[in-house]
């Protein structure tokens, strides 16, 4: 029998799926799934068909633990440094999509699992989700951009405050620090994460890709810097045939058949 993916991918219209399956170890992520994931990504990112990526999971108890503990307590130093390599390239494939992401999380998302979430533009959870950053409390620092990314959500104090102490959130208290856009019954996760990839969807997928990259390019930077950085996306869009048929779409009272280009 040939060996079971441990990432799928689907094309489902505009909205690629990308599926950690790995539920009986609880979509840990080994050096095999974080080589796999960062592939399957980026296909679904180079696709012209993809509008909106969708990080989902298989099984019924966690979307991702996070980094394979048992793995990586057979590595030696140098162990630990090439499994870097490949945890980081899998972390830069997530955050470089052009397209928005959105992760669709239920039940545990710790550690690593919780910095895929992260690394995603949105999140959408699960009632029954957990998620933390246990890493302090066994002698590890985030490394899947926890540090920066959870300090750009929250704030810096609240970020070292979770960091340092690995506090778990539910769901709900996920929701009202904005970490996460909706909360869902475990039963219509599945839909309501594609209501939302719908919902983009309507949108042009040119001006969403270029809001995006000045949204994530400008943070932090001068005001008048990022404004430069919104300028040129503006630029960028205006002369796309998106740009073309949504005014024409307006004007003429019909719905905009988008090309994506």
């Amino acid at each position: 029998m040939p060996p079971v993916s441990l990432v799928d991918l689907r094309l489902d219209g505009h909205v690629a799926t990308v599926t950690l399956n790995r539920p009986e170890a609880l979509n840990a992520i080994s050096s095999e799934l974080a080589n796999e994931l960062a592939g399957a990504v980026l296909q679904a990112a180079a696709s012209p068909e993809s509008w909106v990526v969708v990080l989902a999971a298989a099984g019924e108890k966690a979307f991702c633990v996070g980094a394979d503990l048992k793995e990586r307590n057979q590595l030696d130093d140098a162990g630990w440094m090439r499994n870097r390599v490949l945890m980081r390239s899998m972390f830069d494939a997530i955050r470089s999509v052009p397209q928005p992401t959105i992760a669709s999380v239920f039940g545990f998302a710790l550690g690593g699992g919780f910095e895929l979430a992260l690394s995603c533009d949105l999140i959408v959870a699960a009632e029954d989700a957990v998620v933390g950053l246990p890493e302090a409390t066994v002698g590890i620092v985030p490394g899947g951009g926890a540090t920066q990314l959870l300090a750009r959500r929250l704030g810096v104090s609240r970020a070292k405050s979770l960091i340092f102490t690995g506090r778990r959130l539910t769901a709900a208290q996920a929701l009202e620090l904005g970490l996460v856009e909706r909360v869902a019954l475990r039963e219509l996760l599945d839909s309501t994460t594609l209501d939302l990839a719908a919902e983009i969807c309507r949108s042009s997928p040119v001006a969403v890709r270029e809001a995006k990259q000045a949204i994530d390019r400008g943070f932090g930077l001068p005001l008048e810097t990022a404004i430069e950085l919104e300028d040129l996306a503006w630029r960028r869009n205006v002369a796309s045939s998106d740009r073309r048929e949504g005014v024409a779409a307006f004007n003429e009272k019909r719905e905009p058949a988008w090309k994506g280009r």
